[in-house]
């Protein structure tokens, strides 16, 4: 399993932040469990540039689901902290993200499948025991269809989930940040169509594997 990588803000990278303040310790210890964290061999992480206004402090990852090179979902997590605490968050740190992948057509169809997603989403947090707060987001369907000189390609329907969710704190007012990525992963791999691994096989059913988004 390949540990985590990723990238820090400006100013997030253990030196002085933008305004001269150093990186509180407790997103420090967040992110060395994120860099430290063991993941399934078929998720490839890279890092990402993260954002610089939604809080303070951020560190973003990227992630594909690759197997016998084909790219079967793709995603982007980012972990951001507020020292100061946020009303909306109801917390100092909070976890967004974004997944998607290509369906094959009768999952597609099928009136339930933006319900099942965000099903999947919670249960893989849920299925390592995580205690996590002001869960929302949306599951977005949307569908391709060709024409020209493109029209010898088969209809093609992404699901894409965007989300976001306060993970509880615990000593020192840290999050188990490592735990809450391995679960992030479980939701990658769900949604690219690969089994659950191990003892986290609850009997839920992945989509069918199939090609999925190259590129975030």
């Amino acid at each position: 399993m390949a540990a985590a990588q990723g990238r820090f803000s400006d100013g997030a990278d253990g030196s002085d932040g933008a305004d001269g303040d150093p990186v509180p310790p407790a997103f420090q210890r967040a992110v060395d469990a994120l860099q430290s964290a063991r993941l399934r061999p078929e998720v490839e992480i890279d890092p990402t540039k993260p954002p610089k206004r939604l809080a303070p402090h951020a560190y973003a990852l990227e992630a594909a689901v690759v197997q016998d090179d084909l790219d079967l979902a793709d995603g982007r997590l980012v972990l951001l902290h507020d020292p100061a605490g946020h009303e909306a968050w109801q917390g100092t740190f909070r976890l967004v993200t974004l997944v998607r992948a290509e369906l094959e057509p009768e999952m597609a169809a099928d009136p339930l499948l933006p319900e099942v997603c965000w099903s999947w989403l919670t249960g893989a947090l849920e299925a390592r025991g995580l205690s996590y707060g002001e869960a929302s987001g949306t599951v977005t369907r949307a569908g391709s269809h060709y024409f020209g000189g493109l029209s010898e390609r088969r209809p093609a329907t992404q699901i894409e989930i965007r989300a976001s969710w306060t993970p509880r704190e615990g000593m020192g007012g840290v999050p188990d940040a490592a735990s809450h990525l391995a679960s992030w992963c479980d939701l990658l791999c769900q949604i690219g169509g690969l089994p659950p691994a191990g003892p986290m096989d609850t009997g839920v059913v992945s989509l069918p594997q199939r090609r999925g988004p190259q590129t975030l």
